[in-house]
C-alpha cells in the first residue's frame, strides 16, 4: 500500500474509533466496531493498529502531533503560544477537541496511554508559562479553553457560535496587555 494510501486508511481507522467514542461511549470502542464504522475488515484494521492498545495511542499520537505543531506556529513574541491555545478552541470541531476524545480513549484502555498524554499536556502548560504572560492569565485562559474542549466533544451544554467567538475575544483580550510590552 503506498504511504500516502496507509496514511489516509490510518485517518480514517482514527475517525471512525473517534465516532465510536463520542457516539457510543468507551465500552462500545472495540476492534470489530471501529473496523465497522471505518467500513474495513478487521485484518485491515489490524495491519495498521495490531491491538486497541495500539489504536489508542496512534489517536493520542495524532492529537498530540496536530497539537504540537499548533504551539511550534507560534512566532516567540510573548503571549503567542497562548493566543494559539486560546485559538485552538475557535471551531467546535478543531484539532484540540480529538485531544479530549485521546483522553477518553486513554482513561478507558489503560493508564500508560493516559500517563504518555499527561507527559505531553505537562509540556503544554510549561511551554504557555514560558510565553511572558502572567502565570494566573495562563491559567485561567487554559482551564477556559480547555472547557470549550470538553463541552464540544462531549456535548455538554456546547457553546452556540456566537458565544464562542465572544468567549475567544475575550481571552484574547486578556493576552493583548501583555502581548504589546
Amino acid at each position: 500500500m503506498p504511504e500516502s494510501q496507509q496514511t489516509l486508511t490510518r485517518d480514517r481507522i482514527l475517525d471512525a474509533a473517534q465516532r465510536v467514542l463520542v457516539r457510543d461511549g468507551g465500552d462500545r470502542l472495540t476492534i470489530a466496531s471501529v473496523a465497522e464504522e471505518a467500513r474495513i475488515s478487521k485484518g485491515g484494521l489490524f495491519y495498521h493498529f495490531a491491538s486497541k492498545q495500539e489504536l489508542v495511542e496512534g489517536l493520542i499520537e495524532r492529537y498530540t502531533r496536530e497539537f504540537d505543531r499548533l504551539l511550534e506556529a507560534a512566532d516567540g513574541s510573548p503571549g503567542s503560544a497562548v493566543e494559539a491555545y486560546i485559538q485552538s478552541a475557535s471551531r467546535s470541531d478543531g484539532p484540540a477537541s480529538r485531544g479530549v476524545i485521546a483522553m477518553l480513549a486513554a482513561v478507558i484502555v489503560n493508564s500508560e496511554a493516559l500517563g504518555l498524554l499527561r507527559r505531553k499536556y505537562d509540556g503544554w502548560n510549561e511551554r504557555l508559562h514560558s510565553d511572558g504572560i502572567p502565570p494566573h492569565v495562563v491559567s485561567t485562559v487554559r482551564y477556559a479553553v480547555d472547557g470549550l474542549w470538553l463541552a464540544d466533544t462531549l456535548q455538554l451544554a456546547a457553546p452556540s457560535q456566537n458565544s464562542r467567538a465572544k468567549t475567544i475575544e475575550l481571552l484574547k483580550e486578556m493576552v493583548r496587555p501583555y502581548r504589546k510590552g
